[in-house]
């Protein structure tokens, strides 16, 4: 087992202006599971293939524990890749699959025998050993992907969105084993996903990417509950963040006809750049339904209500967003404000509900630069 160390590690490819992955520090700890994640052309997977050697970098240095693995061919790096198509030979056994690596490595037949057994007992694969991939459903291939990945004893491994091929159902189960794989194993991990809630189920620790540089390092509850800047906030959780900017008219924040007051100390943290705005957000459980509107709550048109049995979540608009030329809601450019609530008390499509943010659960970041305020 092994640290894994990014020191401002860049790759920019042949005919791009543009870092894939610019000036990447990164820290991972002996027996960590860490987890990148991003959306699609961020660079996650680019930096994966970095630590694994099959891309160049182009400046900056890569250490598998003490050593220098920049310059070092990837079959002398002691990692382990699992890739997103399984990669399995479909004319060997699951048995010879799992020892293929092995066998090319000149490792005697007993010891293969008795290392592929090992890992098919760790993955319940033991009576499908002399099947072929073919007969196989995806998770099972998947397993078998990890076992030839186990066989090896690595010091590192690399997953890159292994599960991208299952359906959700099973996606939530492999899911599950493979982190408690990691755990029982104790070798340090780079996962890399699109997926969120991959992210914050699985890692121990999450770094978040988006056009190649790293935005914020830390462990799911951090990422959740303190996101470092616009993106992430909007980027970690499902359903989205509610989020969007707002107007700061005196001593509030003001959407249509929602207005929310906010501290004169994070007020005062505004600059010039941020052009008399703040980026407002909640989580779409952090907002109380209230019957008695204040001076600081946040008005909803009811367009939807979906009922889930534990919960109910309700979608609307803002009242009086029409009249504002930035959008507030939750996703992407969206206008659709989400809500979670009690599935026993809720409203009708066409009512108008009132929320109250707390201060505590509210996002504040800078118009400008995106980054926190409170």
């Amino acid at each position: 087992m092994a640290s894994v160390t990014f020191e401002k590690a860049t790759r920019i490819y042949p005919g791009s202006d543009t870092p894939a992955v610019d000036q990447l520090s990164l820290e991972i700890n002996d027996g960590e599971f860490l987890v990148l994640v991003g959306p699609s052309g961020c660079g996650k997977s680019t930096s994966l293939r970095m630590l694994a050697g099959l891309e160049d970098v182009n400046s900056g240095r890569i250490f598998i524990g003490d050593r220098d693995v920049t310059d070092v061919s990837p079959k002398d790096r002691d990692i382990a890749m699992v890739f997103q198509n399984y990669a399995l030979y479909p004319h060997m056994t699951v048995a010879d699959n799992m020892g293929f690596a092995l066998k090319i490595a000149g490792e005697p037949k007993d010891v293969i025998k008795k290392r592929v057994h090992e890992a098919a007992k760790i993955l319940d694969l033991e009576p499908y050993l002399d099947r072929k991939p073919k007969a196989l459903s995806g998770g099972q291939r998947q397993r078998v992907a990890m076992g030839r990945a186990i066989v090896r004893e690595p010091r590192v491994f690399l997953m890159d969105e292994p599960l991208s091929n299952l359906d959700a159902k099973l996606r939530v189960q492999t899911r599950t084993q493979i982190a408690a794989l990691q755990r029982n194993l104790g070798i340090t991990t780079v996962y890399v996903t699109h997926d969120q809630t991959e992210a914050l189920t699985m890692g121990d620790r999450i770094a978040v990417l988006k056009d190649g540089v790293l935005q914020q390092v830390g462990t799911p509850d951090e990422m959740y509950r303190v996101p470092g800047n616009a993106f992430v906030a909007g980027f970690i959780g499902s359903p989205a963040m509610n989020l969007g900017k707002w107007r700061v008219v005196g001593d509030s924040a003001v959407y249509g006809d929602a207005k929310i007051r906010i501290p004169r100390e994070i007020l005062d943290k505004l600059t010039p750049e941020d052009d008399n705005n703040i980026i407002v957000g909640f989580r779409p459980e952090a907002a109380e339904w209230t019957q008695d509107p204040n001076e600081s709550s946040v008005p909803v048109d009811v367009t939807f209500v979906e009922h889930l049995g534990s919960d109910a979540y309700v979608y609307g608009k803002v009242a009086g967003a029409a009249n504002e030329t930035e959008k507030f809601g939750s996703g992407d450019d969206s206008d659709q404000v989400t809500v979670r609530i009690e599935p026993d008390r809720v409203p009708k499509a066409g009512d108008i509900i009132h929320l109250a943010p707390t201060l505590d659960r509210l996002h504040l970041f800078a118009a400008g630069s995106g980054l926190r305020l409170n």
